[in-house]
């Protein structure tokens, strides 16, 4: 369900899983289990394999056609499905964490931070039954191009990543808009005590206590700083005359 941020106060996290314990471990933690205390979000992990119909409470079983693994059941999967949205009135945003999908940007996180609602299918083995995908899927996501054994990191990644953007959840609302590629540049290089380290001192202008000089080199180091490590994202950016100016003197003064 889409909503505009006003219309709704605790965002939701439903995750479909074999390993339901792997997520309060990890997400009840730091800024995204204070966030749930406080009441910002919602994540509850359901146990796919509590649904399963066999004696032995299988979720897989040998592909037709032949071929190595196992795929996951269809039913299991459902039923988990339905005992989250049986009583609803709406449907939920569903996304199977997969390598074939869309890869996650700041982008997309954006985009998925305006539902209320999220669930997360986390596939395992060979993949799942293609039918239940083609039932409640709404679209497939992907962390990178490579293969994991599941799909818990990648929806914990997911999770960790839209959380940053509701309103409440960093202490700070200043630090998600500054922080590397929210605004389409990487972040500028941070330093904290002490003033020396190994021979090497924090920036004379960043003690100087002049904000403007602050802000001007802070700009400047963002520019370099995604020219050297992600170019790709610097020709992405629409640069103003003065980030083209600022990017010139740094570029003249390696």
């Amino acid at each position: 369900m889409l909503l505009s941020r006003k219309d709704y106060w605790m965002m939701k996290f439903d995750i479909l899983t074999v390993f339901p314990d792997l997520f309060t471990a990890i997400l009840g933690e730091s800024i995204i289990g204070r966030a749930q205390e406080n009441g910002l979000i919602s994540v509850n992990a359901v146990n796919i394999r509590s649904f399963s119909r066999d004696k032995h409470k299988k979720t897989d079983d040998y592909p037709y056609g032949g071929g190595n693994g196992m795929v996951m059941l269809a039913q299991p999967i459902y039923d988990a499905y339905m005992s989250i949205v049986g009583s609803l009135d709406y449907k939920p945003r569903v996304i199977y964490m997969s390598p074939q999908g869309k890869k996650l940007d700041q982008s997309l996180v954006e985009e998925l931070s305006q539902y209320e609602h999220l669930i997360l299918l986390c596939g395992h083995y060979e993949g799942v039954d293609e039918r239940v995908l083609e039932e409640i899927v709404d679209e497939e996501i992907s962390i990178g191009d490579y293969v994991l054994t599941g799909g818990e990191l990648p929806a914990m990644v997911l999770i960790d990543a839209v959380c940053r953007t509701i309103p409440g959840v960093l202490s700070n609302e200043n630090s998600y808009s500054e922080e590397s590629h929210c605004g389409g540049l990487l972040e500028y290089p941070q330093y904290t005590r002490p003033v020396e380290f190994n021979s090497r001192k924090v920036p004379d202008v960043l003690m100087s206590g002049h904000h403007a000089n602050i802000k001007k080199w802070r700009r400047q180091q963002s520019l370099l700083r995604t020219l050297r490590k992600r170019p790709d994202l610097l020709e992405k950016f629409a640069l103003e005359p003065e980030d083209r100016s600022l990017l010139s003197e740094a570029v003249k003064k390696i």
